[in-house]
């Protein structure tokens, strides 16, 4: 396994939309294995496959004290609610800023050995769900802010 980059903003990667995988083969289990050892390396929560400068629909979610959940070609099928967050994100380090976020999501996916799942979830969880299938859609949290000027210089700035 390997620690892989995590792009930062602007990189043009991060604004470009995922591709699906289509094929879940040897390749793409070295992939999450490496997302997931860099996820763990850089203390996030998330992190999508494009934030690596891998263009496919993988995102990995890691709530400390929780298994790991791996989803290939996620989607979100159910939103309800809304809730103020604070947010940060692995490529735009250092920052972090009050953004809408839905209360309790459902999500359509794969797990790594390719069998189709549907998971609910609330709190931080569907926070992460929301914001990692954002980068996969090229997305940024700081999309959704009316001014720049709303965010928050934090301590913490990863490598």
């Amino acid at each position: 396994m390997a620690v892989l980059k995590i792009r930062k903003n602007p990189d043009p990667i991060l604004r470009k939309k995922a591709k699906k995988v289509t094929n879940i083969d040897v390749s793409v289990q070295r992939i999450i294995d490496n997302m997931i050892e860099t996820l763990d390396k850089a203390s996030g929560v998330g992190l999508a496959a494009n934030q690596v400068g891998v263009p496919l629909r993988i995102v990995i979610i890691h709530i400390p004290d929780k298994d790991v959940i791996v989803l290939i070609n996620p989607e979100i099928i159910e939103k309800t609610g809304e809730r103020l967050v604070v947010e940060g994100c692995l490529s735009v380090p250092g920052y972090q800023a009050e953004v809408k976020r839905s209360e309790s999501v459902r999500v359509k996916a794969r797990d790594r050995q390719g069998k189709l799942f549907r998971k609910k979830a609330t709190d931080l969880l569907a926070q992460a769900f929301e914001h990692e299938i954002d980068h996969l859609n090229g997305i940024l949290y700081i999309d959704y802010l009316q001014d720049m000027d709303k965010l928050e210089k934090t301590d913490y700035a990863p490598d």
